[in-house]
């Protein structure tokens, strides 16, 4: 890896991926079939892109039993252990509306509601990531949301990977279909006779799908655009070179975009985790990927001391920020910017992934200077209440008509004053 001063420092912003010409014409074609011809559109795309002709789109709950039949036991024992992990974390992300008063009897407030539906899509592909199924799904059960649907690219026997259908189920997901790609994400904001329409869509996906949410973003909701995977260390002399090495590629493995960055107070530590990635790349079975990624996107940085260290990192604005320093949790109020936080050498970025509760679903490419990590507030809405009492109304009319006027806006001002005319 390459090994750098602070003062080198690379922004982890790589250029958003807003596809090809090509490839935004031919999301805005597929959407515009979809909206056209409905489920005909997602059945002839399904035969196209993934190589399956389906008679339904629809999957059965005998197609989730036989799901459990061809998982372990112990697999499905995780999955349970991991949706009570993420569902008891999510709970307390919980707020109630409310509402005050004060002695001239008005009221103001805030009612919380949950949305009514929600897409969720889980990629295909050559892998099942039955962990996109519960860290999607359940803060929308948390919050409420009635109806949750759940899209995903089916196989070439037609079928989703068991391990995905038995996450759905854990999770509390009814209703999926075996459809994918821009396709599915144009059945989901517009509906097709199958496929009734929701009012937020989340879910990662490739350039296809991240191009079509936002072609059809705001007329519905999307969680955000995912960029490619990241991942910073803050370490000092104290921690294993061989540790963070590993942290490193964990996410380096992704994809060949990926960001894997040290910064570090140690330039023996430096050295030592260099060393020690190449080590490790060497029997990764996704050693190319990771090579590419560690090429590219991989670089050490060490600072002079902690606190340029940790401005480094709240320049980086990182998806995953670990910290293995002897005084951790003291740098941990310096933190401005990051997605997730593990803090000590035994909270490495993988728990977080799967299994610890919060959610992996993170901003990435710099976001997390201003976004935050997928949680059940992004399943709910809030509307304000006011309810002004005639008091409160006779003590500010005056002002609220000045203010009215003050804007050119005679009407409001009117509006308000007719409460007192005959």
């Amino acid at each position: 890896m390459k090994i750098l001063k602070v003062k080198d420092l690379i922004s982890i912003k790589r250029t958003v991926d807003s596809g090809t010409e090509q490839q935004r014409a031919a999301v805005k074609e597929i959407i515009s079939e979809v909206r056209e011809k409905g489920d005909a559109a997602l059945i002839e795309y399904t035969e196209k892109f993934d190589g399956v002709r389906l008679s339904s789109l629809s999957v059965t709950e005998e197609e989730v039993d036989e799901a459990f039949n061809e998982i372990s036991e112990q697999f499905v024992s995780i999955i349970k252990e991991a949706a009570e992990n993420i569902r008891a974390f999510h709970e307390k992300q919980l707020r109630p509306s409310w509402m005050t008063t004060d002695k001239t009897g008005t009221i103001l407030g805030q009612k919380v509601t949950p949305l009514a539906s929600a897409g969720v899509y889980v990629p295909g592909g050559t892998a099942a990531y039955p962990s996109s199924v519960l860290m999607n799904v359940i803060p929308a059960k948390v919050a409420g949301v009635e109806r949750i649907v759940m899209v995903s690219p089916p196989g070439r026997n037609g079928k989703l990977p068991p391990a995905v259908l038995v996450a759905a189920r854990i999770a509390g997901v009814k209703e999926i279909y075996k459809v994918g790609g821009a396709q599915s994400i144009a059945a989901l904001s517009y509906g097709t006779e199958t496929i009734k329409p929701v009012d937020k869509i989340t879910g990662p996906g490739n350039i296809f799908v991240a191009l079509a949410k936002r072609e059809v973003f705001g007329d519905v909701d999307i969680d955000m655009i995912a960029g490619p995977s990241e991942i910073a260390v803050l370490a000092d002399s104290t921690a294993k070179a061989h540790e963070i090495a590993a942290d490193l590629l964990s996410q380096a493995e992704h994809d060949s975009r990926a960001c894997s960055i040290l910064v570090t107070t140690s330039e023996q530590l430096a050295k030592d985790v260099s060393l020690e990635v190449e080590k490790q790349l060497s029997d990764l079975p996704r050693k190319e990927i990771a090579a590419q990624s560690i090429a590219d996107y991989g670089a050490i940085y060490v600072a002079e001391h902690m606190d340029e260290a940790v401005e480094t990192i709240n320049a980086l604005a990182p998806e995953h920020l670990e910290i293995i320093t002897e005084n951790a949790i003291e740098l941990l109020g310096k933190i401005r910017n990051a997605g997730a936080i593990f803090i000590g050498r035994f909270s490495s970025e993988p728990v977080g992934d799967y299994f610890a509760g919060p959610n992996h679903v993170l901003p990435t490419n710099g976001t997390a200077r201003f976004s935050s990590p997928l949680s059940v507030e992004d399943f709910q809405k809030k509307s304000s209440i006011i309810a002004y009492s005639q008091t409160a109304l006779e003590q500010n009319i005056d002002k609220i008509a000045a203010f009215a006027r003050l804007e050119g806006l005679e009407a409001h001002a009117r509006a308000v004053e007719a409460r007192f005319k005959d």
